[in-house]
């Protein structure tokens, strides 16, 4: 179904679904840190509205709390306490401003060069199958209620017509959620207990800066920095469009560190493109910026409202499990059409390499560390795809394929 052809209303309802997809991670990040997750909520709404701002309103990405932050913020909190750690997140924000400038100043021979197709595509594979962890984690906590939301999701997208096709994740959770009452399993204390309305957001943390943090969060930041180069290829192929080229990687790159600025002086947690965000898009076929934004809307508004929050954080870790186990494969086979759709030759050693290696290392849970600095997950294994491809010799025909 053509995103252009959805009503207001039923805009409006997939944009609410896409922030409950995007919920559990978003407010699980700040839970693990110390944050209120009223503030993540509400950066993660302004954050977008942000992003979108800058990309001119053409790019459907969600932004949300970064994972990869999770280790670094715990380690800094330690030493430097957590409003010093929040204060030094701000030089996130640098590394994205750099990067987008040099994207702008090299443009897109910079990015055939250094993240061509068979970089690009087994780091999108591995956004998937690296979140695909954390999907089967929730799930197990009760598989009975996983499989209840994951079959609800996958009979209401295949068989469903008209607007009810369009929601599958809604579908899913709230049957889930009903079968969690019943089976008694669903805590509503919090939600008696939480007020009504809620501030979420606090300025203190700005006055805290000091250097140390702020160097320390630098490194870091270049798996996200990374991680957003491929969300933005896997938004492009999900969507029919190349937002690589318009309105330009330098600007989804400028709005993330935007983004990621804005957090860190309201205090809460550094921003990213949510993945879970584009698979929800990949199954329901729903591509439009404003759905999106409409999911930054809800966000902003579940913030100040305590009980809505609270309601929201009642669903059951399960529920949520088994709509990501949808999802993230989603992912995965996008990154295995990238590398179909740009003809990537597997009979060549190198490409065979580069994907072998950087998959392996992927989903094998490398980790590069020193001192209190770790590279992981996606961030190591794209940096590793990049210099295998700048380090290996190509073919004797020289050829080398483009991103289109």
């Amino acid at each position: 179904m053509r995103t252009e052809t959805l009503s207001t209303t039923r805009k409006a309802l997939v944009g609410v679904q896409f922030l409950f997809v995007a919920f559990g991670a978003t407010v699980l990040v700040p839970l693990l840190v110390g944050i209120n997750p009223s503030t993540a909520l509400f950066t993660a709404g302004l954050g977008t509205f942000i992003f979108h701002f800058v990309t001119k309103g053409k790019v459907p990405i969600f932004l949300g709390s970064s994972f990869a932050f999770i280790a670094p913020i715990i380690a800094a909190t330690e030493q430097w306490g957590l409003p010093g750690t929040l204060a030094g997140l701000t030089s996130v924000s640098l590394v994205y401003f750099l990067m987008s400038a040099l994207v702008k100043w090299q443009g897109k021979k910079f990015l055939n060069r250094v993240f061509p197709p068979v970089v690009i595509g087994p780091v999108i594979i591995l956004i998937g199958l690296s979140l695909s962890g954390s999907a089967v984690n929730m799930a197990k906590t009760n598989w009975v209620l996983a499989f209840i939301s994951l079959i609800t999701a996958i009979l209401v997208l295949t068989y469903a017509r008209g607007l009810i096709k369009l929601v599958p994740v809604i579908c899913g959770i709230i049957t889930g959620y009903i079968a969690a009452m019943l089976m008694g399993v669903v805590d509503l204390a919090p939600v008696a207990a939480a007020p009504w309305f809620t501030n979420p957001v606090s300025l203190s943390t700005i006055t805290h800066f000091q250097w140390a943090p702020f160097l320390y969060m630098i490194p870091v930041a270049i798996a996200p920095v990374i991680e957003h180069i491929g969300d933005v290829y896997v938004v492009s192929a999900v969507a029919g469009k190349d937002f690589v080229k318009d309105p330009g990687l330098h600007r989804t790159m400028l709005g993330d560190g935007l983004a990621c600025l804005a957090s860190a002086f309201l205090g809460g947690p550094p921003e990213t493109t949510y993945s879970e965000v584009t698979g929800a898009m990949s199954i329901t076929k729903v591509t439009s910026p404003a759905v999106i934004r409409v999911s930054a809307a809800t966000a902003l508004v579940f913030s100040v409202i305590g009980k809505l929050s609270a309601v929201l954080q009642s669903i059951p870790e399960a529920v949520l499990g088994g709509i990501m186990l949808l999802l993230f494969g989603t992912i995965a086979s996008v990154g295995v059409q990238n590398l179909i759709q740009h003809k990537v030759d597997m009979n060549e050693t190198r490409n065979v390499i580069i994907i072998s290696v950087t998959l392996t290392m992927g989903i094998g849970g490398a980790v590069l560390s020193a001192d209190n600095f770790a590279l992981s997950g996606i961030g190591l294994s794209a940096i590793v795809g990049v210099l295998l491809n700048l380090l290996l010799p190509k073919a004797k025909n020289g050829k080398e394929v483009e991103q289109k």
